[in-house]
């Protein structure tokens, strides 16, 4: 569900605070986190056990758009508020919302105890085909395999791409793998990055019920 109306911002994190009063025995997953630079002013509030809630506002209508690909295949509530110095260029605004995210996911996560930890998803879109795999392994590297053909969809610069992802890799400390397989529409490949993350992410989150708190790695540390 999409939020646009003036008051989305509040009505959202309502319905993330609400979604855990809701279920009082189930431990929070719930982070929010503000970072602010010379260049920009980002703020982030994530629910891992949300409903796909999002409300994004970064002055970048194609990544609110991909953010909105996140909260909705990954079921997260996000809300991304963030002011740049996008008279220079996106550049600043798009990497500061992906290190913003990457320090809200890994917050949101704690210890990490019970979740499923690795998660991998082959998505399709039209001619496009993305597979994207990830380990929550405390080890942030970043194996990008995109080749999108156009240098900008709409106005938003296609290398940044890659520099959101290599931002929230290196703050959420994930191990994240992106192939293409297939795709010559420069939209198509991207958006279809965007849902494979968000379904990869979804099934490294959950909870994994024959190792609730325990952490996920035989080393007893991640």
């Amino acid at each position: 569900m999409q939020i646009s109306d003036a008051s989305g911002k509040d009505s959202v994190l309502r319905q993330l605070l609400s979604s855990h009063h809701d279920q009082p025995n189930k431990t929070s997953r719930i982070a929010s986190v503000s970072r602010t630079t010379g260049e920009t002013d980002v703020q982030v509030t994530i629910n891992l056990d949300g409903t796909g809630i999002c409300n994004a506002a970064t002055g970048i209508p194609f990544l609110d758009h991909m953010l909105h690909q996140i909260a909705s295949h990954g079921l997260i509530d996000l809300d991304v508020q963030a002011k740049g110095d996008l008279e220079i260029d996106d550049h600043h605004t798009n990497e500061d919302v992906g290190i913003t995210l990457g320090q809200a996911l890994s917050q949101a996560l704690g210890d990490r105890k019970g979740i499923v930890r690795f998660g991998n998803f082959l998505a399709p879109l039209d001619e496009a085909l993305i597979q994207v795999a990830l380990d929550f392994s405390g080890r942030p590297h970043i194996s990008y395999g995109l080749e999108i053909p156009t240098t900008r969809v709409g106005t938003y610069d296609t290398q940044l791409v890659r520099e959101f992802f290599v931002a929230v890799v290196n703050h959420s400390q994930m191990t994240l793998h992106i192939r293409q397989l297939d795709g010559i529409n420069s939209h198509h490949i991207i958006e279809a990055t965007f849902k494979a993350f968000a379904r990869a992410m979804r099934m490294a989150v959950e909870i994994d019920t024959r190792r609730a708190g325990m952490i996920p790695s035989s080393k007893g540390v991640l």
